[in-house]
């Protein structure tokens, strides 16, 4: 079967033959075999992308987020004695023996209730945006410009959604947190702070995530361009795409995700030696907190963590998001083409 998908739509040509359905004329006869569709819409369903998206999400982030624990950790400004850690692998290790075998999983729940809708209302508004805006600046094939702006709009949708479950979520991984449940987190945050506490680093998230998924999105799509030129259902082709997209685009933006994640974590003792009192807010009070405390390179804190987190997440998200997209639009045809 032959089922093409990506780029500005997706695209099959030919007809689902029986064994003993062979046409004379010019044509010949088909491959019995053959499964091919000739009644592709141009793009998948809204709901197909929005499902596609949803498990993509879930299943990137529940797989990766034992590194995600060890990458809020080791973006600490200050950290504990007892939290410093020289190594992906070395840190996972310690985390389990000395604070349980569950601890580097907690808040693995808010983040999966966040994740489903983020990357379904992501992914959907991603398709739609680019197919629109490719139709605007490029007729005739696929527009960086288009995919890059689509990134951006999509982003705006998603950060809403996983903004309060990343502020919930890096609580409780931080290391000595007073908090022992995602609801205890939730109640004692809104009880403390107010609501506005769930979006204190939204600003600086869209500000990392415009930019990460502009350049997350225009590099997977070049990619896909050199290495599956036809726009198959390729899954090497997606995996490795967005492996290397989701690297670059992490480590482009390290330093805001430095300072997103001192916003949400709100780290006591960084904000002690910086002589803050009360709550630190705004991205450009984050640059400089960050750059007091640990200069130049404190925005670097974590890169290969962020680096090693993001490109296996990238290329799981996009090969799952692309095998459902495809799996969804097949069923759908099936459902639909006579025999």
């Amino acid at each position: 079967m032959e089922l093409r998908s990506g780029g500005v739509g997706s695209r099959a040509v030919g007809r689902r033959m029986d064994g003993g359905d062979c046409r004379d004329g010019g044509g010949g006869c088909k491959d019995a075999g053959s499964e091919d569709y000739e009644n592709l819409p141009p793009s998948a369903s809204v709901s197909t992308h929005m499902t596609a998206g949803a498990m993509a999400g879930i299943l990137e982030h529940s797989i990766m987020y034992p590194v995600d624990s060890v990458k809020t950790r080791m973006q600490s400004l200050n950290p504990d004695p007892k939290a410093q850690y020289t190594s992906i692998y070395g840190a996972l290790k310690k985390i389990m023996r000395t604070e349980g075998f569950w601890r580097p999983l907690r808040g693995l729940n808010v983040m999966v209730m966040g994740a489903g809708p983020a990357h379904a209302m992501y992914f959907a508004c991603y398709e739609n945006m680019k197919r629109t805006l490719n139709d605007v600046f490029s007729h005739q094939g696929n527009s960086h410009l288009a995919n890059g702006i689509a990134g951006s709009m999509a982003t705006l949708l998603h950060d809403a959604v996983m903004n309060p479950a990343e502020v919930v979520k890096q609580r409780l991984q931080m290391f000595n947190s007073q908090h022992r449940s995602a609801l205890s987190c939730i109640r004692t945050v809104w009880r403390t702070e107010g609501l506005g506490a769930f979006y204190r680093s939204y600003t600086t998230q869209l500000t990392m995530n415009i930019p990460f998924q502009s350049i997350h999105f225009i590099t997977y799509e070049f990619l896909q361009e050199q290495v599956n030129p036809h726009r198959d259902y390729n899954p090497q082709s997606h995996i490795i795409s967005g492996g290397l997209a989701g690297a670059l685009a992490a480590a482009a933006t390290t330093p805001l995700d430095v300072c997103k994640t001192l916003l949400n974590t709100q780290e006591n003792m960084a904000l002690s030696l910086a002589n803050i009192s009360g709550r630190l807010t705004g991205m450009a009070n984050a640059f400089r907190t960050v750059y007091q405390l640990n200069g130049l390179m404190g925005y670097f804190k974590g890169i290969q963590a962020r680096v090693i987190y993001q490109m296996p997440s990238t290329a799981i998200s996009w090969s799952v998001y692309e095998f459902f997209k495809y799996f969804l639009t097949k069923r759908q045809l099936e459902s639909r083409t006579p025999y």
